[in-house]
């Protein structure tokens, strides 16, 4: 295939704040983002996948602050642990920058700023308002709830000082136009017509810089004017054009940006306004694409209330659940427990139970099962007879379109239940055909019936085989353990895919809603705890 006609996909995640540590909500957008990074390399498409940190913020300069230690080296520490997640968490990502460090980025924003200034966009004037230090935004009293900002339930500043704007206002209709006509795609739904309101309701000019002095010094400074320092939100939404080079015009912002057919931001519901409404009238106004499709996610919880990195709001460590329960049972529990629409509560208990039913009892019982069974009944050696076409063979057939109309509608719980319905249509295969059965009456010298196993268990291993494919994005891992079982004739011995996690002699883990069950067979051990 020619490259330059393979499609390419530049898709990015927000850059986090780094005044502490990761949490598993920012996990959540990392592990979503790399399905799909996965799911397009899969499919023979070119794909660039960034991620990184947004060290400039004054929340990083405050928790560096009331710490006692230089920001640098707050700074330093967090973006080292966020850029640690990539491997306990099979993460394939191609890019990370660190925007107070990274020699692309700098420039990059100077290089904005200055295309929105020379189109007349820029402007200095005194201004007092509400400012939230947790979101780095100021708020207008109407949007506050009960004085309070509506993301962290704390009282805002009044900030009074001469700072650059933004002319917003200018670019309402281009942006109500793009938004509704889908050519700025947002997903879900539900986001794309909170956009369109939050647009028709009249769009403000906004700051874009702060005073060197309320910044401690910290961060880019404006263009032209040493005093004032690039509004962090403004430095941070840059990433995605100076981590391809934009300061130079090098070939990666020709081949990404300017060349990439779906630029692709995923970022969370509290954030949607700077990359649906902000960040496109800044592109507009310095000439640049826009972003194709922005894909929203909610929030995770504990009781109810928003993770965050700080104990006050419930927060989860990422790599400690790795470490206890390995990287299928906390990237599966992010897949198929969040939904599309709505936040979603974590517990362990959850992610164990989630775990257990759909990975240990489900997917890896039934590869156990069929591999154990070619070993029991043909020696290991797969049976190498035409398919039938039966429900198993059309559902491994089909599986790939499902899979892909459920990713290209930003619906990864659909997604990872299309796989599933693999592990479904292969139990009932085995209960309808019940292969002990046939063995027996083949025992018995009935060669119509050993016709028939063949059969059965060659439908099987085609199952576990697209099981394994179909499951690559989701699982890369636990995928391989599939994939690597059911290769070649004879197969490999057989062994526990996915050790289940809660005690076997214990009671069942409630579960948080039903799924697809497997029919009970070999179990595999318990994983060590």
């Amino acid at each position: 295939m020619n490259p330059q006609a393979t499609p390419r996909h530049y898709l990015t995640t927000t850059i986090p704040y780094v005044n502490s540590r990761p949490h598993l909500g920012f996990v959540l957008e990392l592990v979503q983002a790399d399905v799909l990074a996965r799911h397009h390399r899969r499919l023979g498409h070119r794909v660039r996948l960034l991620t990184g940190t947004d060290d400039n913020s004054l929340k990083n300069v405050l928790a560096a602050e009331e710490q006692g230690v230089p920001v640098q080296q707050l700074v330093d520490r967090n973006a080292d642990a966020f850029a640690a997640l990539r491997g306990p968490l099979s993460l394939s990502t191609d890019d990370f920058l660190r925007t107070s460090s990274d020699p692309r980025h700098r420039p990059g924003v100077e290089r904005l700023w200055r295309a929105c200034a020379d189109h007349g966009d820029l402007y200095r004037k005194h201004y007092a308002g509400l400012y939230c230090v947790g979101c780095e935004q100021f708020y207008p009293e109407e949007e506050l709830d009960g004085g309070r900002c509506p993301e962290h339930g704390t009282e805002p500043q009044l900030v009074v000082e001469e700072n650059w704007f933004f002319r917003l206002s200018r670019y309402t209709e281009r942006l109500h136009g793009l938004v509704s006509s889908g050519r700025l795609r947002i997903e879900p739904e539900a986001r794309h017509n909170e956009v369109l309101s939050f647009i028709a309701s009249g769009l403000r000019d906004f700051s874009v810089s702060r005073s060197r002095e309320r910044a401690r010094g910290w961060g880019i400074p404006v263009p032209g004017d040493p005093d004032q320092v690039v509004y962090v939100w403004w430095d941070a939404l840059g990433n995605y054009v100076t981590a391809l080079d934009h300061a130079t015009g090098g070939a990666a912002y020709d081949e990404w940006w300017e060349g990439s057919e779906r630029r692709v931001h995923h970022v969370g519901k509290g954030v949607v306004r700077f990359h649906a409404v902000y960040w496109p009238a800044i592109l507009l106004s310095a000439g640049l694409p826009l972003p194709t499709d922005i894909l929203v996610h909610d929030y995770l919880t504990v009781d109810g209330r928003k993770i965050s990195k700080s104990a006050a709001g419930g927060t989860v460590d990422p790599l400690g659940l790795v470490e206890r329960y390995g990287a299928d049972a906390v990237r599966w529990w992010l897949l198929r427990e969040v939904p599309r629409v709505g936040d979603a509560d974590f517990t362990e208990q959850r992610l164990v139970a989630r775990f257990d039913m759909e990975l240990a009892n489900g997917a890896g019982n039934l590869v156990h099962r069929t591999v154990a069974m070619v070993h029991r009944y043909r020696g290991g050696v797969v049976p190498d007879v035409p398919l039938p076409d039966c429900p198993v063979v059309r559902a491994c057939r089909t599986a790939p379109d499902r899979v892909s109309a459920a990713l290209d509608g930003f619906d990864l719980r659909r997604a990872t239940a299309a796989v599933l319905g693999l592990v479904e249509e292969a139990n009932r295969h085995i209960e309808a055909a019940r292969p002990w059965e046939l063995a027996r009456a083949e025992r018995s010298g009935d060669r119509s019936a050993g016709a028939r196993l063949d059969e059965v268990l060659a439908v099987l291993v085609h199952a576990c085989r697209a099981l394994g494919r179909e499951l690559a994005p989701f699982l890369p891992d636990g995928a391989a353990r599939i994939t690597a079982q059911c290769a070649g004739s004879p197969l490999p011995a057989p062994a526990p895919l996915f050790p289940r996690l809660s005690d076997p002699r214990a009671d069942p883990v409630p579960r948080a809603d039903p799924g697809p069950r497997a029919t009970p067979g070999p179990r595999p051990a318990a994983r060590p705890r």
